[in-house]
């Protein structure tokens, strides 16, 4: 229960109190790997172990990538606890994909005793050297608590830090003979975010620019949205009659099925949804950074000064202006800006209603595809959309497979079904498997399903032990990993055939049998080989009382969902 005043604490080793801080908070569950340096805090857990669980995990970056997660579908900030030196080090992958996709999430790192603080003990690290905070480190903020009584504070600045602005990961040092000394603190309140709101003077000038465009665009995405600003993003475009399109790995901030929408700006882009991206004369990006994989590499809109007018509203000040000098710069929070947005008063009709049914037009006309045998996946993610329930939760890490689930997968927005999509737009291999058992185990009455790749899936496939450990997939909602098998780093060895035709070095993987390690962690398996195959093993799947692995064999000729390796080569060598 949240209390609206900071209430006395009795003494109680620090390591509880910040238990107890984690409770107020509204934290009922946290990620890590145990370690030496906080055992009080172990403790802790143990002593409130009613009110909140500890997922003991078995490695660091998968505890991370799952409170990453954890950020990403609630909304709050994740919460991962590591030990010192390696054990940071290996989280260092999810402070990162935190960062680049704003994810709130705070990494608390058990530290060495304070007598022994520089004498490179056992290892010791310098974390603000480590994740040095700032626009191109990894964490936002990264703060040591020497003061027991001091420790309610940190908390409190690490959650207002982690929520307020852009979102982003914070990083909390806990030295060990800090975290067993004795505090009366009192834990201080749930953390309320202030939100900034947009000038008005900026929506007058906003609503000006849309009034004198013909071919405007909507780009959505970045962290920091919430159900209500969805809901009232779709109002606003549809007021305006506005195309929408989302940014790389932003799926689920706009409804996939409605007549707006246009599509993804990413990896893979549909080439028509590029050209319309550099043809429109007006794009409001309300969100996302606009970095690379957004932009096309800085292309579809070029850098610094765009040739399309350019509206930027995001949360960070340090962003505005940071790439593209926008002719109109917005800061304000997302869960303001779009309820903001909804408020400017369209004209009776507006110029470019053919435009924005064009551009939906061409959404539906990229689900087509050529049929390939023996395994196509095309097919294959179709009939996962069909069959999944419409609110499962579908999760990926980084590889050229996942260019199937992106463009043939189509997502409800958050506010019609929660997060549906958890995937990194930071390119972090080893991210599905993680996020899925965190979604599974935190939201366990819907359907979560895993794309992964072979390379993807054995740099966190160990994690699989935690799902059965915990139970994930047993209850109402299921688990369900599929990984694609094609004995190869796709993406690279795309990049390869491309660069250097017919000279590969270093791209090609000798996998274990997916199926059978499956089963040795407890699960289901099956492998496929056909596209025939895949339906009955799906739909199977969705009704078994245990999780699942499919191991589909695709041949790496299939590079990706537009071409293949033997054409991707045969181009590279006319050149």
């Amino acid at each position: 229960m949240r209390t609206t005043q900071p209430q006395p604490g009795p003494p109680r080793p620090a390591g509880h109190a910040l238990v107890e801080a984690l409770i107020e908070q509204g934290i009922d569950t946290v990620f890590g790997v145990p370690g030496e340096s906080y055992l009080a805090v172990l403790d802790g857990f143990h002593e409130h172990r009613e009110r909140i669980r500890y997922i003991a995990c078995r490695q660091e970056g998968g505890a991370g990538f799952m409170a990453e997660a954890q950020g990403k579908l609630s909304g709050r900030p994740g919460i991962c606890f590591v030990t010192r030196g390696p054990g940071a080090t290996n989280a260092s992958i999810a402070v990162h994909t935190a960062f680049q996709d704003s994810t709130p999430l705070i990494l608390f790192v058990g530290q060495v005793a304070s007598e022994q603080r520089d004498r490179e003990a056992f290892q010791e690290l310098d974390y603000r050297q480590l994740f040095g905070p700032g626009t191109l480190g990894m964490a936002k903020w990264v703060g040591e608590v020497h003061s027991a009584d001091r420790l309610p504070e940190y908390i409190s600045r690490a959650f207002h830090t982690a929520l307020q602005g852009r979102p982003g990961p914070v990083v909390l040092v806990l030295p060990e003979d800090m975290l067993s000394t004795m505090t009366s603190a009192r834990v201080l309140p749930f953390v309320e975010p202030a939100h900034a709101w947009p000038a008005p003077g900026g929506l007058r000038e906003l609503r000006e620019m849309l009034l004198a465009s013909r071919q405007p665009l909507l780009i959505a995405g970045g962290g920091g949205w919430t159900r209500q600003a969805c809901a009232a993003l779709q109002r606003f475009a549809e007021n305006w009659n506005l195309p929408v399109a989302c940014a790389f790995r932003f799926q689920d901030l706009f409804d996939n099925h409605h007549a707006n929408y246009a599509g993804d700006v990413g990896i893979g882009i549909n080439p028509k949804l590029a050209a319309r991206v550099r043809q429109a004369d007006l794009i409001v990006a309300v969100g996302p950074r606009l970095g690379e994989m957004t932009t096309g590499g800085y292309t579809l809109l070029e850098a610094p000064l765009p040739k399309q007018r350019l509206v930027h509203v995001h949360a960070g000040a340090e962003e505005l202006g940071r790439v593209y000098a926008a002719q109109l710069k917005i800061q304000a929070s997302m869960a303001s800006a779009a309820k903001a947005l909804e408020t400017l008063s369209p004209p009776p009709s507006v110029a470019w209603a053919e435009w924005t049914a064009a551009a939906h037009a061409d959404y539906e006309a990229n689900h087509l595809a050529q049929a390939i045998e023996p395994l196509d996946m095309a097919v294959v993610v179709k009939t996962v959309a069909a069959l999944a329930p419409a609110n499962s939760v579908f999760t990926n890490g980084a590889g050229n497979f996942s260019g199937w689930p992106q463009r043939y997968l189509r997502f409800p927005a958050l506010h019609q079904a929660g997060r549906t999509q958890l995937a990194p737009s930071s390119g972090a291999m080893g991210y599905g498997v993680p996020a899925a058992i965190a979604a599974a185990l935190l939201e366990p009455g819907r359907t979560v399903i895993n794309f992964a790749g072979d390379g993807d899936f054995l740099m966190t496939g160990q994690e699989l032990a935690t799902a059965m450990a915990y139970g994930a997939g047993r209850g109402q909602g299921k688990l369900i990993v599929i990984v694609v098998d094609n004995a190869t780093y796709g993406t690279i060895r795309m990049h390869q055939e491309r660069e250097y035709p017919g000279r590969v070095s270093g791209s090609d993987l000798f996998n274990p049998d997916f199926a059978a390690l499956a089963r040795a962690y407890g699960m289901f398996a099956e492998c496929i080989a056909r596209t025939a195959e895949f339906e009955p093993a799906f739909r199977t799947a969705l009704t078994r009382g245990l999780p699942t692995l499919l191991h589909l064999k695709l041949d790496a000729d299939v590079s990706t969902t537009r071409s293949t390796l033997s054409a991707i080569r045969e181009a590279a060598r006319r050149r």
